[in-house]
């Protein structure tokens, strides 16, 4: 996640501070080649493609911070996290793709950088062409995989992350469940948090708080990339010279970067980009279709989706938006996402279309509503009540917050179908939408669907 942090720096700042700063910036960049010697690549699309990785250096960070943050152990020279961010050709989008670092890849013919020796394209999970061949192999595998041209390469380890988090004060996370990672340390009851850099760095890290593993680790990431961008955009940040340079200074300090992602770069995609908000990106992984084949050494993989996932990068060549034009209105968080909730609408009441007012209303903030509601046989209902099954008492909490001040009563062996008798209190329902709500073509999410309400 610390990568975007990287671009949103680089993209928002130089719109608002001007040449000087952003030469000044240009010069602490550590620069590489990953495109030299490259042959046979993908066709050029429309936009720009950026390649950001996240390497799991962590040379420069305290023994006080590697205790605390649960930071021990030995890096494994490699890519801790990939993505791909597309920057669509009229500077108004931003499309951010993230490829899960156990994808089983097929890494190209190359020459080992520790050891010297030469390899034959050979399966491996796709982080391991960092630990073998570099930047260059790794934007190879890459285009390889994805069929997508990359015009830059940014790198940046878990030390700069940190730091920038702290420069700007933190950043701001809402999650409607306990979240908590023995692993990382990482341990948050539900509600709001303002994350300083370590946490920050157990929140994006961390990939033992549920089933969902890197997934999981994969959407916490997205939800932090879109509250950094929110808090660096704001004006505090982009237009106190002071501000902007302490946070570009701690940040490029530990930032590698291709030659060709200069001054001017930097000024060209900033000054058309000042307008750009959580809402004006859009987040998504790779489609997968489970488990991979098991590589010998490296154990277990993630096979992606050959048909979605080909669609997905069609849509990157071409500028495409991911993500479904919507109409913009608050929402409230819930625990279960409103898409996995299904729903039998009645009338009780003697108002006539109110039972599809209720589906409708149900039906357009997300609820899989039956689209055949009915008269119930009573119409003296006056509090809307919801029934449900106890095993499916979450779903009906989320119910509940679309539908304020109804009341819910358990009915046991009523299934998973949740049934909502509208009464004469009914004003309207509320939008909800939960800490993960995946929708779209591509299950893709704008920023402003998951930063704090």
């Amino acid at each position: 996640m610390r990568l975007f942090t990287t671009i949103s720096v680089l993209v928002l700042c130089a719109g608002g501070i001007g040449h000087a700063v952003v030469s000044g910036m240009d010069t602490g960049i550590e620069r590489v080649d990953p495109f030299k010697d490259m042959k046979n690549r993908p066709a050029a699309g429309h936009g720009t493609n950026i390649l950001l990785v996240g390497t799991d250096g962590r040379d420069r960070i305290t023994r006080e911070e590697k205790r605390k943050y649960r930071l021990g152990g030995e890096p494994c020279h490699c890519t801790d996290t990939i993505m791909v961010v597309h920057i669509s050709a009229d500077r108004k989008r931003a499309s951010i793709v993230s490829l899960p670092r156990d994808s089983y890849a097929e890494v190209p013919e190359h020459t080992d950088q520790v050891t010297g020796k030469h390899h034959n394209k050979h399966p491996a999970k796709i982080n391991a062409a960092y630990a073998e061949g570099g930047p260059g192999l790794t934007v190879r595998t890459v285009e390889h995989m994805t069929k997508v041209k990359i015009d830059h390469y940014v790198e940046v380890d878990f030390t700069s992350f940190m730091r920038t988090v702290d420069v700007i004060g933190g950043v701001e996370v809402c999650t409607v469940r306990p979240l908590k990672d023995g692993y990382t340390g990482l341990d948050l009851p539900a509600g709001t948090h303002r994350l300083n850099g370590g946490q920050a760095l157990q929140y994006v890290r961390s990939r033992h708080i549920d089933g969902a593993s890197d997934f999981g680790r994969m959407q916490r990431q997205q939800r932090f990339l879109a509250a950094f961008i929110a808090k660096a955009g704001t004006r505090g940040v982009l237009l106190n010279p002071v501000k902007f340079r302490e946070l570009t200074s701690t940040l490029l300090g530990s930032v590698r970067a291709d030659k060709g992602f200069g001054t001017e770069e930097m000024l060209t995609l900033g000054q058309a980009m000042r307008g750009f908000t959580p809402a004006s990106s859009e987040f998504t992984s790779v489609p997968v279709a489970g488990a991979g084949p098991a590589v010998a050494s490296i154990g277990s993989t993630v096979k992606w989706d050959e048909a979605k996932a080909g669609k997905l990068f069609e849509y990157l060549r071409e500028d495409k938006p991911l993500a479904p034009l919507r109409r913009k209105k608050t929402a409230t968080l819930v625990d279960v996402p409103p898409q996995q909730i299904a729903v039998q609408v009645y009338n009780g009441t003697l108002t006539r279309g109110l039972g599809k007012r209720v589906d409708d209303g149900l039906r357009s903030t997300g609820f899989r509503t039956t689209r055949l509601p009915e008269d119930a046989d009573r119409h003296d209902v006056r509090r809307t009540l919801v029934t449900y099954d106890p095993r499916w008492d979450r779903s009906a909490k989320s119910l509940r917050a679309a539908l304020p001040g109804c009341e819910l009563r358990a009915v046991d062996g009523q299934g998973a179908l949740m049934k909502v008798m509208a009464g004469t209190d009914f004003k309207g329902v509320r939008a909800v939408r939960a800490d993960d709500p995946y929708q779209g073509r591509f299950g893709t999410v704008t920023g402003d669907q998951v930063v704090c309400p």
